[in-house]
């Protein structure tokens, strides 16, 4: 008997099985490395401003419908998925808070620093204007000048956040009413406690779904991007830049200078965390945001860098909503700072310590009326009807809107994730070693997990 066994030594090898012969080519497409996302990003960047520059120049009808198109249908795609993505995101994490300890304190910390970044944020973005001018030597003739289409004002502002119906907020796409709703509706959850249990598990579900949806358009970023890149160059071209010099210059140095400066302060000084480390967990997000220019749209992606850096789940399940539909460091404080001060110059009205602080006051107060979408042309009509200025000089920020709205939404973004760190960090409730060894990410890996961020399932953060 024994010398009937093969021995392990002395048998020859056997021959390839089909299925170890069919997992052969799986092993080798394994090896091919996936291009990162960043990298698709900066490809649909080059290739946007590419052919955006030849259907400008060479005049390609077709080309520049194309791209046109392309982008429309990417903005389309993160607008469908806004309404509803706001309500129950906010909805669950209004009920999230019952997990957390000391919850009220949390809540009001996360909105006092809002308002304290957002003031240093305008503070910059005045300083910036008042030193360099923006409105002056433009080139420009009140003939380019033209008030809106929409206008916002303190009386809508108020009295558009009750909406008269449960429809028409999510029809028409009235974020802030969108919100009031949700609020509502969360603060009647909990106090309703186990009787609301059903509902709030059909949330959670809705919300899961909803992301997952909002992941597989996350991923169409990058011919996104070729799309709105391509139809600004091909719109604008380089010519309306250099008649905006100035201007364009100050809204990225000043969203710079927030994004690069101060909240990297904020994390050394206050969260004694590495701001680097920050940076290279947070950058997924933060690159979404200069390609897509929606807060909102890019909200699941923000609370996922938030968790990844340390911040308890049900704690950044509540932050990162709320500042994306009211954290809005570039769109609501840089922003409308320095456009005041160019419509002021170019239609020659003096303003005074009075309009600056003014404008500081609508900055902070105002900043929920951007509502985390594409533009900030509510919040500038805003400021400068509070001002008392042209509402014309609207018109002639629009045409480069776009590319000013860029930098201004990495802003906001950066700061929705910087404000949970810091208040998590404060209230000793980070997890400083998850923080440490954050890294970027792929959105295949995003997306793999998209759907484990329902909250509820973590142990209850503590607040001490």
């Amino acid at each position: 008997m024994t010398s009937s066994s093969p021995s392990s030594s002395s048998s020859p090898s056997p021959s390839p099985s089909p299925s170890s012969a069919d997992a052969a080519p799986s092993e080798r497409s394994a090896r091919i490395p996936k291009v990162p996302f960043w990298a698709q990003i900066l490809l649909g960047l080059v290739l946007g401003v590419v052919l955006g520059w030849a259907a400008r120049n060479w005049d390609v009808a077709w080309l520049g419908t194309t791209l046109t198109k392309i982008g429309e249908i990417f903005v389309q795609l993160l607008k469908l998925a806004v309404a509803p993505l706001v309500f129950f995101a906010i909805t669950i994490s209004i009920t999230n808070l019952r997990n957390v300890h000391n919850a009220a304190r949390l809540a009001t910390r996360t909105l006092l620093w809002f308002m304290a970044t957002s003031l240093i944020a305008v503070a910059i973005g005045l300083a910036i204007g008042l030193v360099t001018n923006p409105g002056s030597g433009t080139g420009l003739s009140a003939a380019d000048a033209a008030k809106p289409d929409t206008q916002g004002s303190w009386l809508d502002f108020l009295t558009g956040i009750i909406p008269t119906d449960v429809i028409t907020p999510f029809t028409e796409l009235k974020v802030l009413q969108i919100v009031f709703m949700a609020v509502v509706v969360g603060i009647a959850a909990l106090k309703l406690g186990e009787k609301a249990e059903p509902i709030l598990t059909l949330g959670e579900s809705v919300l899961a779904l909803l992301q997952k949806a909002l992941w597989w358009i996350i991923r169409l970023a990058p011919i996104g991007t070729i799309g709105l890149i391509g139809t600004a160059i091909k719109d604008y071209g380089w010519d309306l830049i250099g008649s905006y010099a100035t201007f364009t210059a100050d809204i990225y140095v000043g969203c710079a200078l927030v994004l690069f400066g101060v909240y990297p302060l904020l994390l050394a000084t206050v969260a004694k965390v590495n701001p680097l480390q920050f940076f290279r967990g947070a950058w997924p997000a933060i690159q979404l945001a200069f390609v897509s220019r929606s807060s909102v749209g890019t909200m699941p992606l923000t609370q996922k860098v938030t968790e990844r850096l340390g911040v308890p789940k049900e704690y950044a399940s509540f932050a990162v909503p709320f500042g994306s539909t009211t954290k809005m460091d570039g769109c609501a404080s840089i922003y409308p700072a320095i456009a005041a001060i160019f419509v002021g110059e170019f239609f020659h009205v003096d303003m005074g310590i009075k309009e600056y602080l003014l404008i500081v006051f609508v900055s902070v107060i105002g900043s929920a009326a951007t509502a985390g979408l594409t533009g900030a042309t509510v919040m500038l009509t805003l400021t400068l009807s509070t001002l008392g200025l042209p509402l014309e000089g609207v018109g002639l920020l629009l045409a480069i809107d776009p590319i000013l709205d860029m930098m201004r939404t990495a802003t906001n973004v950066a700061g929705q994730a910087v404000i949970p760190v810091l208040v998590s960090a404060k209230e000793k409730i980070l997890d400083r070693e998850a923080f440490a060894t954050a890294r970027s990410f792929s959105v295949e890996e995003a997306d793999s997990g998209a759907e484990a961020r329902v909250p509820g399932q973590r142990e209850p953060a503590t607040a001490s």
